[in-house]
């Protein structure tokens, strides 16, 4: 009889639970940047993590680390020390060329400015995005015109930033930031230059893309109000620290 040995695979060697894993974590994260003679600590020893499909508002005063945080998320900057992990796998060992497919790839930006192409039609400005994407010439213009209807800017979309209001700006600015279809979409006060209306609108938007297409939601935001009508969990940042870890709470 022919004996049958079975290894029972230990927790270190089993493949990890991406349902269990954060979407994002910063692990005792540091930014120091140097001005002058002066070293500014913009982050010191920042620990935290946000769950897959999660609303979260990162809020603080200027200069509490909030923007610089959400930088770090997005592969636009590194850390001092500490390390940020996506998905569980750590950014530190990336190299340029790898984190700028990490940018590509995983995550959306949404800034206050918007930063459109001012010559450019909303569609132009899509259809460019979807190019960096490595989306094929031919499906640039049905794609973009695709993101734009879920924004809901079809109607606008050959027309140019400057003939668009501040809220429709913004929206072709979310649109591109989906380009990508990526997991997380990152905002930095994408509220700032909107009425408090098209605030709200905005909020809705980037609520139902929670509610409907599962994207995870890290918003900077002086706006109390916004981020306690629509965050289900706040982080607050002061002298580049989390003041007060808040449990999420249910948001459905």
């Amino acid at each position: 009889m022919t004996e049958t040995t079975t290894t029972k695979k230990t927790t270190s060697d089993a493949a990890p639970d991406h349902a269990l894993t954060p979407i994002l974590a910063a692990r005792d994260v540091s930014r120091e940047y140097r001005m002058g003679s002066e070293v500014v600590r913009a982050l010191d020893g920042v620990t935290l993590e946000i769950a897959r499909g999660e609303f979260v508002a990162i809020l603080g005063t200027s200069g509490s680390g909030k923007s610089t945080l959400l930088n770090l998320f997005g592969g636009l900057d590194r850390p001092t020390d500490g390390e940020v992990l996506f998905d569980g796998e750590s950014l530190g060992p990336f190299t340029s060329r790898e984190m700028s497919r990490y940018r590509l790839r995983r995550v959306g930006m949404i800034f206050q400015s918007f930063n459109l192409i001012p010559t450019m039609t909303a569609r132009q400005n899509v259809s460019l995005a979807l190019a960096f994407a490595g989306v094929d010439r031919r499906m640039r213009q049905p794609k973009s015109l695709e993101l734009l209807e879920r924004v809901g800017l079809a109607a606008r979309a050959e027309h140019r930033p400057a003939e668009l209001s501040g809220g429709e700006q913004q929206r072709v600015a979310i649109a591109r930031a989906l380009a990508n279809e990526p997991q997380v979409l990152l905002a930095d006060e994408p509220t700032g230059n909107l009425d408090s209306a098209r605030a709200h609108e905005l909020m809705l938007l980037l609520d139902q893309m929670r509610r409907r297409d599962g994207k995870t939601i890290v918003m900077v935001t002086h706006d109390h109000e916004l981020a306690r009508t629509f965050a289900a969990r706040t982080i607050r940042l002061k002298d580049g620290r989390v003041e007060e870890p808040a449990p999420a709470q249910p948001h459905v």
